[in-house]
């Protein structure tokens, strides 16, 4: 992590302007959302922790298809093209990476497709296996991602697929990742697919498995919204347990009372940046976190804290889950 320091911004009228970051000169540089002032690092590493590789509509059912327009009330196009991410990603270092597989909902991305995105983009992107434990194959599909296609962590879809993650028959793959320190990324909270049981998309469902297997570097995906306050206090507790804020934008005032729960817990430091891409972009969803405490002038509100925010989006992540060798 470089040094950290505080750059005072002048306003013109009203609107900070650009400055230079020393961040690398070639980048794009980015107009600050906060008032007067915001946090820079010499040598800041920002990462987006959740990004999907997806083929619309191959990788998808139809009655998925038809549902996910409840998301949205309007059909999205979900195919993932690294010029299009990339362009809405300046800011960003690297890039973690997933498929996903739930037979229950109707999506299924083979992990060889993401094997090879990331080898495409290699320098950028960080590919990670997925696994659906409903179906039979698994373990041999856990080991292949892992040790023939090289990838360096697993998403897991508990609501989708309808398993829970905690379950005993989960086992091997908590052991697996102990003994091979693969991080895993765990979809939590909600979603629009109507046959995936909310009781396998609880927070605290990661609570026993981190009692168990202390090890293992877990992220809770969406802050578990709209259950943070679980995901916030499961963080609090489990050092190797994290939360990403991926797709929470553009729900304004719900993602401000997340993140206060998060300034009141005090972890923001257990916090990490994600986009959901192709649902949202990089610079869509740091301009929509920088701009919450906007939507409170003339309340008494308390305000988040942005030297906080500004040194969740320079963390090391990859240092933080194993994964900057």
């Amino acid at each position: 992590m470089g040094h950290l320091r505080l750059s005072t911004v002048p306003l013109l009228n009203g609107t900070p302007s650009v400055q230079p970051t020393g961040r690398n000169p070639s980048r794009e540089t980015r107009t600050p959302i906060w008032p007067a002032r915001r946090l820079c690092y010499d040598e800041a590493v920002l990462v987006d922790v959740h990004s999907h590789y997806f083929q619309y509509p191959e990788h998808f059912s139809q009655e998925f298809i038809a549902q996910s327009r409840r998301s949205r009330n309007v059909e999205i196009d979900l195919t993932v093209r690294w010029e299009e991410y990339h362009a809405s990603a300046l800011e960003c270092d690297k890039t973690i990476v997933f498929g996903g597989k739930a037979k229950l909902s109707g999506l299924w991305v083979p992990d060889s497709q993401v094997a090879a995105y990331a080898r495409a983009h290699a320098g950028h992107v960080i590919g990670f296996l997925s696994l659906d434990p409903t179906q039979p194959g698994w373990q041999d599909e856990l080991r292949d991602g892992h040790e023939q296609l090289k990838l360096k962590g697993i998403k897991l879809m508990p609501m989708y697929a309808g398993f829970a993650p905690n379950s005993p028959e989960l086992d091997p793959l908590w052991e697996y990742c102990t003994r091979h320190s693969l991080p895993v990324l765990l979809h939590t909270g909600t979603t629009f697919v109507r046959q995936a049981p909310l009781a396998c998309t609880l927070p605290r469902l990661v609570d026993d498995v981190a009692i168990r297997f202390p090890e293992v570097k877990m992220i809770l995906a969406h802050l578990g919204h709209p259950y943070e306050g679980e995901c916030v206090v499961t963080i609090r507790k489990h050092p190797n347990v994290y939360a990403d804020c991926a797709a929470l934008h553009y729900r304004p005032f719900q993602l401000y009372h997340s993140l206060m729960l998060v300034q009141e817990y005090g972890v923001w430091d257990k916090l990490l940046f994600g986009s959901d891409y192709p649902f949202t972009t990089v610079s869509a969803s740091l301009e929509g976190m920088r701009r919450l405490n906007l939507m409170l002038e003339g309340t008494a509100l308390p305000r988040l804290d942005p030297d906080a925010m500004e040194r969740m989006f320079a963390r090391n992540t990859l240092q933080l889950l194993g994964l900057d060798t």
